[in-house]
């Protein structure tokens, strides 16, 4: 039976998209359907359908009381809305519907197992905000809670671990048709740790192990975990709060860390090889993952930075869009990521230059746009260079760049001059492999966003764009000779 509560929202989502404008939103990145949104939940496929969730709040742009949203597709860049699937309406998550997952069950029927929210009374008289895990079970449209709920709370955790910060469960099936899940937790040091559940029906629930643990190494808190195998490793995926930089790895202060190595399977634990940063850009956070009915491996992430989301114009009916999805692979220790291929079927409207050289400034006629799939091969002509800059979105006063310095592998992107209400968290560097000044890159635009896919997928720097769409402007800048190589598709909605 639908609550109050969820009818209110869908009815109230109904009526408010109709007055956003199908040129008002990104063209093939998902956004909300109005009001605010943040982590993807529940990214999942399902009836012949990818099937999309998200953290949302349909009444405003900023954050507040959260429900899940939802939408479906066919090919996860063209979106169908449906029906809002969970109000905060019951005592156990009254403070809002967290972050999520979702996995078919045997019987057909749909289960999300989500972090419901509610404030409890204490010993010492004082009441403070309770995470614990429940699902809610449906046909792909409609949703029940289980009358059972919260099937995961304090019993099932740690001694000493924190009530508080127990969120954000990640559900997938086992060979042997049994459930496990990951769940984002704090022990007693305030660090951050993994917790691995295990159940046979995907409603009764078991504490398994520690998978994995922070030790106060990368941030605190570690949230929306994600665990897999993919390409003979296991990969978690978390994204930790306050981070600190190290280097020029971690430095959005909460961002994303993926781990690769293996999995001990008589004790359960994660045994750490590598470590990295997922995104080198500005906004990304809180990825998930799907596989395919083809096999690969698909991350999605919010494309957003928590300390960016005053960033919003209060005309605007929708604040928050997801990634593109984006092709995973594990090579050399590293996680590989790549747009999912469907998107090169928007492809139209090619315009190539081969063995371009460029010194100083330079336009090029047909390379401009803000709804673009951009190719570049860079290297050195006669002599090395000391810089190249990509600037685009661009109008007379506005702009944004990808900058690489050849001599140290250094790339950036900054948009601290793309109109943004204040100067904040607008730069962000990283370490690339090149050699000689050859670097790749592929740059796509999507109206409000940029996404920076390096050296075939080995790394990605993603932000958000503040510019008006209508300024389109592309300009090559060096310092020294570079040869060029420039691939150019509009891409259709």
């Amino acid at each position: 039976m639908t609550s109050q509560m969820l009818c209110k929202a869908r009815k109230y989502e109904e009526i408010a998209e109709k007055v956003i404008k199908k040129e008002e939103r990104p063209a093939f990145h998902f956004s909300p359907r109005t009001g605010w949104m943040n982590d993807p939940n529940g990214f999942s496929y399902y009836k012949g359908k990818y099937h999309m969730f998200y953290q949302y709040y349909p009444y405003d742009t900023r954050w507040n009381s959260m429900h899940w949203g939802h939408a479906v597709s066919d090919d996860l860049l063209h979106w169908e809305y449906v029906p809002a699937a969970l109000a905060p309406d019951e005592n156990y998550d009254k403070e809002g519907c967290f972050s999520g997952s979702a996995i078919a069950l045997p019987d057909g029927r749909q289960l999300l197992i989500y972090t419901g929210v509610a404030r409890k009374a204490q010993e010492d008289g004082t009441d403070c905000e309770i995470q614990t895990q429940c699902i809610a079970v449906g046909d792909g449209t409609n949703y029940e809670k289980y009358e059972n709920n919260p099937v995961l709370d304090e019993k099932h955790i740690p001694e000493g671990s924190s009530k508080v910060d127990f969120r954000d469960p990640k559900v997938w099936k086992k060979e042997d048709g049994s459930f496990a899940c990951v769940v984002g937790n704090r022990p007693a040091d305030g660090s951050g740790q993994i917790l691995l559940y295990s159940s046979l029906d995907g409603f009764k629930w078991e504490f398994v192990s520690v998978l994995a643990e922070n030790r106060n190494r990368f941030g605190k808190m570690w949230e929306c975990p994600d665990f897999f195998e993919l390409d003979g490793k296991y990969i978690l995926l978390v994204s930790p709060q306050y981070m600190q930089g190290k280097g020029l790895e971690y430095h959005n202060g909460n961002g994303t860390v993926c781990f690769v190595g293996d999995l001990d399977k008589s004790t359960n634990t994660f045994k750490e090889e590598s470590n990295h940063a997922i995104d080198y850009g500005i906004d990304f956070y809180a990825p998930q993952t799907v596989i395919a009915p083809d096999g690969r491996r698909i991350m999605i992430g919010w494309m957003q930075n928590w300390d960016t989301v005053g960033f919003y114009s209060p005309e605007k009916k929708w604040f928050g869009q997801m990634s593109l999805p984006r092709e995973i692979s594990v090579k050399n220790g590293r996680l590989y990521q790549w747009p999912i291929r469907e998107l090169e079927e928007l492809r139209e409207e090619k315009v190539v230059y081969h063995d371009v050289t460029v010194e100083g400034t330079m336009k090029l006629e047909g390379i401009k746009g803000r709804k673009i799939d951009l190719e570049l091969e860079l290297s050195a002509g006669e002599d090395s260079y000391k810089k190249f800059m990509l600037q685009f979105a661009q109008n007379e006063e506005h702009y944004t760049s990808v900058c690489f310095w050849p001599q140290e592998s250094l790339l950036e992107i900054d948009r601290k001059f793309s109109g943004a209400s204040k100067d904040t968290v607008h730069e962000r560097k990283c370490q690339v492999n090149s050699y000689n000044g050859k670097l790749e890159m592929r740059v796509i635009l999507d109206q409000y966003s940029v996404e920076v896919f390096v050296n075939h997928g080995e790394q990605v720097l993603s932000a958000t764009l503040y510019t008006d769409p209508a300024a389109e402007g592309i300009t090559f800048l060096t310092e020294g000779k570079v040869k060029m190589n420039v691939i150019k598709y509009d891409l259709q909605e």
